[in-house]
């Protein structure tokens, strides 16, 4: 039997691509490995050690430490799509707030860090039928990826989005310019960070879902995906 295809979907903050990537591993019977999810957990447990996302050498250390000890573990959720675990403890909405998101950022940008968990993610995509998600999946991950997807919107559009998402969630959410500000600056350090930037692999299929909805997105991979079967 053929290998099952390895998929990488990259793309700015805010653009989608863990709920489409969810849907997409759902809807193709694939594992779904959330390598956002990484970096968000080894902000989150900087923080709760109490080092700043900026301290390279404490966050590096600290990100070694949870790949030797094999901390993080995922677990497929019919509701979440994938449900993340550090050392046994479920911190799926942890790591989900704006100042982890923030966090995540910076220590990805870490050489160390990337450097710690680049050979996680590859051991945990290797064998094939997984989507991964992230910035730079089908430019340094699995630059080799079988199918790459760059998942993009408007800013404007994004920041729509999030700002629906956390109203939603939190009924009390900063306002449409804070998060657009946010989406903006977010964009800014993703793309001009020194370490593996955010951009498009020149093999990448470019998906503007400006002005698609959820449903057409998706449809719009899993067509990209089955001509290439």
């Amino acid at each position: 039997m053929a290998k099952l295809p390895i998929i990488a979907i990259d793309g700015p903050a805010g653009a989608g691509k863990s709920t489409v990537a969810r849907r997409l591993a759902e809807t193709l019977s694939f594992i779904l490995v959330d390598t956002g999810a990484m970096y968000r957990v080894v902000a989150l447990a900087a923080k709760e050690a109490g080092h700043a996302p900026t301290e390279a050498s404490e966050v590096t250390a600290l990100a070694r430490a949870l790949v030797a000890r094999e901390a993080l573990r995922f677990e497929r959720d019919s509701s979440l799509g994938v449900r993340v675990f550090l050392d046994n403890r479920d911190v799926s909405t942890d790591i989900r707030t704006p100042d982890i998101a923030m966090g995540a950022s910076t220590v990805s940008a870490h050489p160390g860090v990337r450097d710690a968990l680049l050979e996680m993610q590859r051991q945990a995509g290797k064998n094939g039928g997984v989507v991964l998600e992230g910035r730079d999946i089908g430019t340094v991950v699995f630059p080799n990826a079988d199918i790459k997807f760059f998942l993009t919107a408007a800013p404007e559009v994004r920041a729509k989005r999030r700002h629906a998402e956390l109203l939603a969630k939190e009924g009390n959410a900063p306002s449409f310019e804070e998060t657009l500000a946010d989406v903006k600056r977010r964009d800014d350090q993703d793309t001009n960070r020194p370490i593996a930037p955010l951009r498009q692999a020149d093999d990448a299929i470019r998906i503007d879902s400006s002005a698609l909805s959820f449903d057409d997105t998706v449809r719009s991979m899993i067509e990209h995906v089955k001509s290439t079967s």
